[in-house]
């Protein structure tokens, strides 16, 4: 383990102690708002500890998270829960009931999913933060931006949907490690890898954009270079073969991530249209929640769904439509203002990010990023505007454009935060080219380094930035002040305000 992944690890380990202990420390001193969210009855007898779990750890079980826990525990009953992708839930469950079954004389199911989500999402983000640091090393091709980047993930704005019960974090970490495989060249790995995401969230279907450009970018350079070593007509057959290897891994690749969303919209298909389970199987308390809220349940004996007769009948797509009203435009209303206030930081770091890559690399952006005519991508300028991170910029900007049109407009925060490490990237670009205290030069203040050396030179752990820039937040840059302020402000206020079933990104 480098310097810099130690240091960004501990700042992880040490951030995800503390959002437990806020969690329970503002869940119990605020009281829980009586919002109309998914609450479904306890079937289950509490034994001796879940009490106690319930009050350290019942915050991270408020609004969509209560979703994951159902399913974790009943499975897939309700029609709207198919809104949320199995994997996530299948890692709970299997957390329960093996790392956690010696408790199970002492806590019921529900308690040891509670603890591990405790454990899991710490786990899994700091995975999450080991592949962002590698990911940004090999793209930014620069230290300072990428342990930056790492260090300010750890303390990310959608920080308590990271902790609580949502995906985010599982997400993260197969995402970002996906794509650090795919970089270093090793598709198939990264197919799978990306494959999973999909099984956590559905935006994992975008991740096969960096499918299709990564490995066209390498078959590009690989024309190239036998146009230049090879002579003869043979070398045709070599573009052929690149080409058509290319194809092979394209076509075979996008089947393998898309694979876990079809199979699940199978699987919602089979339970809905075709299903097998009568009303009488059904627990009679969740049988009553379903007839006074009008949630559909599987009955053999009833008439199917509409959305089954249509031509293509995906549940997904008909959940978001029916039951949250996900459509284009359709979030456009007046009083949904101060949603899209909540969502314009983090708008605002992705419009900053496309419109200053553009102004520095217009020529790249108008060939695609596909090639250069000066210099070889593979040496590529360190730092934000180097040619590799193009193609995550335009992957930011997809998830900007859509997350902003065509969905509720204060998930954009969490969208991008666990999709994409642009986010980060740009704002460790913006701390670095705006504060005096971390320039590459010397400054008035020599504590505020990102490391230090030893009388003979050896280097030490590096110094985190963030935690040195905090003491003299009042004296940083009008920059540092905003982004630092953004991420802090969510970071804590997000934990307060969720964990009590206030409205929250």
């Amino acid at each position: 383990m480098t310097m810099d992944v130690r240091a960004v690890v501990e700042f992880a380990t040490v951030t995800r102690a503390l959002s437990l202990f806020l969690e329970a420390v503002l869940n119990a001193a605020i009281p829980d708002h009586d919002a109309d969210a998914f609450r479904p009855p306890r079937t289950e007898e509490p034994l001796y500890l879940d009490s106690t779990v319930e009050w350290l750890l019942g915050g991270l079980s408020h609004w969509d998270a209560e979703h994951f826990l159902f399913i974790a525990e009943k499975g897939y009953l309700y029609e709207h829960n198919f809104a949320f992708f199995p994997l996530y839930p299948v890692v709970l469950r299997g957390l329960a009931e093996t790392l956690l079954w010696p408790l199970s004389s002492w806590l019921s199911v529900r308690g040891r999913l509670l603890v591990a989500v405790a454990l899991g999402n710490s786990a899994l983000f700091l995975l999450s933060v080991v592949a962002l640091h590698a990911l940004s090393r090999i793209v930014l091709q620069d230290r300072r931006l990428a342990l930056l980047s790492s260090l300010l993930y750890c303390i990310t704005p959608a920080n308590v949907f990271m902790t609580a019960a949502y995906s985010e974090s599982l997400f993260a970490a197969l995402t970002f490690g996906g794509l650090f495989l795919l970089e270093k060249g090793f598709t198939f790995r990264a197919c799978l890898a990306l494959s999973i995401a999909t099984a956590a969230r559905s935006n994992g279907l975008v991740n096969i954009g960096f499918l299709l450009y990564l490995p066209s970018l390498h078959a590009i350079s690989q024309i190239r270079v036998y146009r230049t070593t090879i002579k003869g007509h043979i070398k045709v057959f070599h573009y052929i073969w690149v080409i058509i290897r290319l194809l092979v891994t394209s076509l075979l690749g996008t089947a393998i991530i898309a694979l876990p969303f079809c199979a699940f919209q199978y699987y919602g298909y089979r339970t809905f249209c075709t299903p097998s389970v009568s009303l009488e199987r059904i627990p009679p308390a969740l049988l009553s929640l379903a007839e006074r809220k009008g949630y559909r349940v599987p009955d053999e004996n009833g008439p199917p769904p509409l959305w089954c007769m249509r031509p293509l009948p995906l549940l997904y797509s008909h959940i978001q439509d029916v039951y949250w009203d996900v459509g284009f435009l359709r979030y456009y209303e007046l009083k949904q203002i101060p949603n899209f206030i909540l969502a314009l930081p983090m708008a605002t770091l992705g419009i900053m990010a496309a419109y200053a890559y553009f102004q520095t690399n217009p020529e790249l952006c108008m060939r695609l990023g596909l090639w250069e005519t000066n210099k070889g991508l593979d040496k590529p300028t360190p730092g934000l505007f180097n040619p590799r991170v193009f193609v995550y910029v335009v992957h930011s900007t997809v998830l900007l454009v859509f997350g902003t049109l065509c969905m509720h407009v204060q998930v954009l925060t969490r969208f991008m935060a666990s999709s994409s490490p642009v986010p980060f990237w740009i704002s460790a670009h913006l701390l670095l080219l705006n504060e005096p205290l971390l320039h590459r030069r010397k400054t008035s203040n020599p504590s505020v380094q990102l490391q230090t050396h030893s009388r003979n030179g050896c280097m030490h752990t590096p110094q985190n930035p963030i935690v040195a820039l905090l003491p003299h937040f009042t004296s940083c840059s009008t920059t540092t002040q905003s982004i630092l302020g953004y991420f802090l402000s969510y970071w804590v206020v997000g934990l307060a305000l969720h964990c009590n079933f206030l409205p929250w990104t």
